[in-house]
């Protein structure tokens, strides 16, 4: 059976390429909200050609697309999820072709969301295209789903599941985003971090002042900043924050079985970050590092004076921008609670801004669907693929697991060194076929189930 949707795919090769490039030419920047409205009927055009009931969700920001194809109700249910807008293309004098004049190139095709995430989900779209050409019809129940700001953090999404909450009864979901391994190996993942970020905001005098006139008698709002931030984590890399770590749940067997099944990355991330070591703590396995502990970040420290030369100033602001990755049970609330409260006690006058949040998810590696997908894997790469536990990015998977109740899997697609965000994106063409023949062997195998509960 899946044979017969491989050569489809291999036959209509040349057209999937031109048709995908067609799409990435259409800019739809949710940042500057250029192209958002133009693309999004697009894709219900695109959906409604293959015989979904499909149409735009609106919100008080952009609208979802919202496609279901349903057919029959004894099959299972899978949501496939993405997101249809893009990074900004800035800096534009880096871009090798311009970012929205898809070029075929080394046997890629570069512009702006070819793999984060237009290039992606298009796959997905020409897998269910794929299975009607062959078959007539769809081996399992699907619901289209694709937001337009995931790439400003999703901030109508948790609401926008909640109140659909009827509209997306799925079994399962799979989302189709983000980077196979280096080595091109497939990958299912099984959860992401949830993320929290915040500002920490000292000040001093009512404006900058010389620091030969003032300096000793002025607080430097800067060194206050270094004191507090030194409180936060000390020299051996462990978060010292009170209580903010404390409720984190270890890794089951399960997920440290899979792990130590995983490549070991940690030279080859040296040797191409010209490291001479990993953070601490340095006992920590390089997988252990991204999968199973929070981290805190300093994104940013800025205040008084940064020009050529020298500026005797003492400045009268300065502020830090950070960032907490989650692991469960963490949530946003819980870590900028923490974090006001450490801050409340070693540097009472520092202002905490909290900015975005992200709950992490996790589905158990023992999900009914696990096996399904991996032969659906083996079936159109021919080979295993690395299992993770979680991954160290976000996403918001969290509106499946938490909200929906369902099992959540990332299956990405898209090469390793696919620069999504940066200029120059790129998504090698055989990642892209691949793509597609992986996800009509999801679908292939889901409709293989006898019952949606298995």
């Amino acid at each position: 059976m899946t044979q017969a949707l491989f050569d489809h795919i291999d036959t209509q090769a040349d057209s999937f390429i031109a048709r995908v490039m067609d799409y990435v030419r259409h800019p739809s920047i949710s940042a500057h909200d250029i192209g958002i409205r133009e693309v999004a009927t697009m894709l219900v055009g695109f959906l409604s050609d293959l015989g979904f009931d499909a149409g735009l969700v609106e919100t008080p920001g952009h609208p979802f697309v919202l496609g279901h194809a349903t057919v029959d109700p004894e099959k299972p249910t899978v949501l496939l999820y993405g997101h249809y807008d893009v990074q900004p293309p800035d800096p534009l004098d880096q871009w090798v072709s311009p970012p929205f004049e898809p070029t075929l190139r080394d046997g890629r095709i570069w512009a702006r969301g070819i793999g984060d995430n237009k290039g992606q989900h298009f796959a997905q779209l020409l897998a269910i295209e794929t299975h009607l050409a062959v078959n007539g019809t769809l081996p399992c129940n699907v619901i289209f789903l694709l937001e337009g700001e995931e790439e400003i953090g999703s901030p109508q999404i948790a609401e926008f599941v909640q109140q659909n909450a009827d509209r997306l009864q799925a079994d399962l979901v799979v989302t189709s985003d983000g980077p196979l391994h280096e080595s091109g190996a497939p990958v299912i993942t099984f959860g992401v971090r949830g993320v929290a970020s915040f500002d920490l905001v000292a000040k001093g005098a009512a404006r900058d002042v010389h620091s030969g006139n003032y300096g000793g008698v002025v607080p430097n709002p800067i060194w206050t900043l270094v004191h507090l931030l030194a409180t936060m984590k000390d020299a051996d890399g462990n978060i010292t924050v009170e209580g903010l770590t404390e409720p984190v749940i270890p890794p089951t067997n399960l997920e440290r079985d899979a792990v130590a099944r995983l490549p070991d990355d940690e030279k080859a991330v040296m040797e191409d970050l010209a490291l001479d070591q990993m953070d601490g703590p340095l006992e920590r396995h390089y997988w252990d590092r991204l999968m199973f502990h929070p981290t805190l970040t300093i994104n940013g420290l800025h205040g008084g004076y940064g020009g050529p030369g020298s500026k005797t100033v003492l400045p009268n602001e300065a502020f830090a921008k950070c960032d907490v990755r989650l692991v469960e049970p963490l949530t946003p609330n819980y870590v900028f609670e923490r974090i006001e409260a450490h801050v409340a006690r070693h540097a009472p006058n520092v202002q905490v801004v909290r900015h975005n949040g992200m709950l992490p998810s996790k589905t158990p590696l023992d999900s009914p669907y696990a096996k399904p997908l991996r032969d659906a894997i083996v079936a159109a790469r021919g080979v295993e693929p690395l299992i993770y536990p979680t991954v160290g990015g976000s996403l918001p998977d969290y509106v499946f697991t938490k909200i929906l109740g369902k099992d959540a899997f990332v299956i990405p697609y898209a090469n390793a060194d696919e620069a999504n965000h940066a200029p120059n994106e790129n998504l090698e063409i055989v990642r892209f076929l691949d793509g597609i023949k992986t996800g009509a062997a999801v679908l292939d195998a889901l409709g293989r189930i006898n019952t949606p509960k298995v």
